[in-house]
């Protein structure tokens, strides 16, 4: 079996953005959480049978107490927000196992799904089915891999290493030294893609770099430079580690069993009709036939 984990989070920035608007019978947005449910049929309609979804329940986790400057919910469109519960909800009556993070985020929940999963022989292979960097960490050979859905691109082990220079248990690291500005962390001043990539290829993690440009067994453009800089900010650069490592402890399920879409549930029906969208019963009824 093949178990396709979704970033529900990503999906909803994603439809929200990218199509038009859409009013449910109360008069409130609900075109991403449409476009979310549809998106999702049709994964199903091409195949899909184990399924889950991750999605932040609350913007803030455990991280924000690490780094003040870590990602918040400020500046989420009100109309974008509200539909984050609304998804959940309606997911679980088209039947979907959906998993809404509050301590941990929905990356965290995607990583501790795929090991699960992973950890069953049965499965044949674990689709990561998000863009985000972060996840590259979790990619293992070409058994767990990375499925960007809107650009239609598989990334396996070779491609992370094609796209980051470094292997994924180094992806912390360098996002560590070159920051990540969606997560809200800056990364290690003066080092960048090239550099972090040069340096890392060749001693994999953070502890591993010497001291001293001198002692570095590469070539790499301002040495110097980057390892004054990595010396001066090594706390820094561990806790933006720390930042960057996802967990993978969430206790999400017991089987990839619970995972099976069986159809959706009575209640379906009726949120559809009140999200305006009656299609979605329909195609989910006949899918489940």
């Amino acid at each position: 079996m093949r178990v396709h984990l979704i970033d529900g989070t990503y999906e909803l920035y994603r439809h929200h953005y990218g199509m038009p608007g859409a009013i449910d019978r109360d008069g409130r947005e609900v075109g991403a959480v449409i476009g979310v449910l549809g998106s999702i049929l049709a994964m199903i309609q091409d195949g899909a049978t184990h399924l889950g979804v991750a999605t932040d329940h609350v913007i803030e986790s455990f991280r924000n107490e690490l780094w003040p400057g870590y990602k918040t919910g400020e500046g989420i469109e009100p109309a974008l927000w509200s539909q984050f519960h609304r998804l959940e909800e309606a997911l679980g009556v088209m039947g979907v196992v959906v998993w809404p993070m509050v301590e941990l985020e929905a990356d965290d929940a995607l990583a501790s799904a795929a090991g699960l999963a992973a950890g069953d022989q049965r499965v044949e292979r674990v689709l990561i089915c998000t863009p985000d960097k972060d996840l590259s960490q979790c990619v293992i050979g070409d058994r767990v891999i990375q499925f960007d859905r809107r650009k239609r691109e598989l990334r396996d082990e070779a491609g992370v290493v094609a796209k980051f220079g470094v292997p994924p248990s180094s992806i912390p690291d360098y996002l560590a030294l070159v920051g990540d500005s969606a997560d809200g962390f800056p990364g290690v001043p003066g080092w960048g893609a090239k550099s972090a990539s040069a340096v890392l290829a060749r001693y994999r993690r953070l502890e591993a770099i010497p001291p001293s440009h001198t002692a570095w067994d590469v070539e790499v453009r301002g040495a110097a430079r980057l390892a004054e800089s990595l010396e001066a900010n090594r706390d820094r650069s561990r806790l933006f580690r720390r930042l960057a490592t996802l967990r993978t402890d969430a206790a999400l399920f017991q089987s990839v069993d619970e995972l099976r879409w069986a159809g959706p549930t009575v209640g379906f029906e009726a949120e559809a009709g009140r999200l305006g969208a009656p299609q979605l019963w329909a195609r989910a009824s006949q899918l489940a036939r």
